[in-house]
C-alpha cells in the first residue's frame, strides 16, 4: 500500500440506473409491498448457524457469567444489558427482499495492491505513517467514488438485527462478497437513534447528531431529534449511521467535540482522548472517505483525540466527517484482508460494517 500522495482517481462510470428505494419499517410489523415498478434484487449473504454462535460466545463467556449471575440485581441487569442475545429480526436478507430492496451489480472488476476499479467504483488506498516513540501515529484511508449510492451498504452480524448480536467484521465483509469495509456504529450496544440500513428502517429512537447516505448521492449529517426514520426514507435516505460526534463540519473542526459523550451507559468507555479511531468524511455526491486510524501502540501509532481526526479529514479533502465506533472495534478489510493493525491484537467481534459492494 503507497504511503505516497494519491494517484488521481479513475473517474467512475455513468450510472447505469438507479436502485429504488422503499418506504418501510420492519419493527413490530411485516414489511410493506414494494414500491410499484422497482424491481427487486436481494442482496445474498451465506448464513452461519446461529445456535453455534451462541453456543460460541457463551463457552468463552460462562466463568464470568457465572460470577455476574451470582452476584444479582446489577450483575442480572448487566448480562440481560450486554450479553444475552436480544434477535428482533431473525432474517435480515428477507427483510430486504421483501422490501423489494434492489441494487446495481459491478462489472470489469480489478484489483490493485492500492485500490480497486469497476464499472461502478474506484478506490484508492493510501497508509500514512508520521512521528516517532510516543507521537507516532499510523491511519489508512480509502477514497471511494461510486456511480450509484446503493452499492455503498451495511450488514448485520448474522444477518440478524438487535441487541448483542456480534460477528467478526471480516467475517461480516465475507459473508457479503464485499470489496472493502469498515467497522460501522456498533448499534447493538444501545437501544436509541435512527437506524435505516440498505433501505429498511429498524430502529426509529433519535438521540444524537447522525449520519445519512441518501440514494442519490448525498452524504449529509442531520440531526435525529427533528426527524423520524420515516420521514428520512420518504426523502430517500439509504443508510444511517448513529454515533459521532461529527468531527468536520463545512470543512472546519466544530468546537467543543471533544467533551461529547454518545453514551452514558455503565460499562461505556470514553471517547475522548488519544484513541484508535474509525471515521467517514465526505468529498461530494458519491464521494466519500473511510477512515481508520490504528492507536494505543507506542512506536507505532498513539491514535488521535477527535478534533485530530477532524483535521485528518480535513487534509484528505473532506468537507463533512462523522465518527464511528473506535477504541478495539476499529477496522479496515480490503480484498477479504485487514490491513491495518486493531489495537486487541486482532479484532473485536462488533454488531456491524459498512461496506462497498463489489
Amino acid at each position: 500500500m503507497s504511503t505516497s500522495t494519491p494517484s488521481t482517481p479513475i473517474p467512475p462510470e455513468d450510472p447505469q440506473r438507479r436502485a429504488s428505494q422503499t418506504h418501510v419499517h420492519v419493527e413490530g410489523a411485516a414489511p410493506a409491498a414494494p414500491t410499484p415498478g422497482a424491481t427487486a434484487k436481494p442482496v445474498r449473504r451465506a448464513r452461519k448457524d446461529p445456535a453455534k454462535h451462541r453456543f460460541t460466545r457463551r463457552a468463552l463467556l460462562a466463568g464470568g457469567v457465572g460470577l455476574v449471575a451470582a452476584t444479582g440485581g446489577t450483575g442480572a441487569w448487566a448480562y440481560d444489558r450486554f450479553v444475552r442475545d436480544k434477535v428482533e429480526v431473525a432474517d435480515v436478507s428477507a427483510a430486504e427482499t421483501a422490501a423489494g430492496v434492489s441494487t446495481v451489480t459491478s462489472t470489469d472488476v480489478a484489483y490493485t495492491a492500492t485500490g480497486y476499479t469497476s464499472s461502478t467504483t474506484t478506490i484508492t488506498l493510501t497508509s500514512t505513517a508520521t512521528g516517532t516513540g510516543s507521537e507516532a501515529l499510523a491511519w489508512y484511508a480509502a477514497d471511494i467514488q461510486v456511480s450509484d449510492a446503493t452499492l455503498i451498504r451495511s450488514a448485520f452480524a448474522h444477518d440478524e438485527f438487535g441487541q448483542s448480536i456480534t460477528d467478526k467484521p471480516s467475517t461480516m465483509a465475507s459473508d457479503n462478497n464485499a470489496v472493502l469495509a469498515i467497522n460501522g456504529d456498533y448499534y447493538g450496544f444501545r437501544d436509541t437513534g435512527i437506524v435505516i440500513r440498505n433501505g429498511v428502517a429498524y430502529r426509529d429512537e433519535p438521540a444524537r447528531d447522525g449520519l445519512a447516505i441518501y440514494t442519490d448521492g448525498r452524504i449529509a449529517l442531520y440531526d435525529e431529534t427533528s426527524t423520524s426514520a420515516d420521514e428520512l426514507l420518504a426523502d430517500g435516505v439509504w443508510n444511517t449511521l448513529s454515533f459521532g460526534p461529527a468531527v468536520l463540519v463545512d470543512g472546519q473542526v466544530p468546537d467543543g467535540i471533544e467533551d461529547v459523550e454518545v453514551d452514558t451507559n455503565v460499562g461505556n468507555h470514553s471517547i475522548q482522548g488519544e484513541q484508535p479511531r474509525t471515521a467517514i468524511g465526505v468529498i461530494g455526491d458519491n464521494h466519500l472517505v473511510f477512515l481508520v486510524v490504528d492507536g494505543r501502540s507506542e512506536g507505532y501509532s498513539r491514535g488521535v483525540g477527535l478534533p485530530e481526526l477532524g483535521e485528518i479529514l480535513q487534509g484528505l479533502g473532506c468537507t463533512a466527517g462523522y465518527n464511528l465506533d473506535g477504541g478495539g472495534s476499529s477496522v479496515m478489510i480490503f480484498d477479504g484482508k485487514i490491513i491495518n493493525q486493531p489495537s486487541n491484537g486482532g479484532e473485536r467481534a462488533t454488531s456491524d460494517i459498512v461496506y462497498i459492494a463489489g
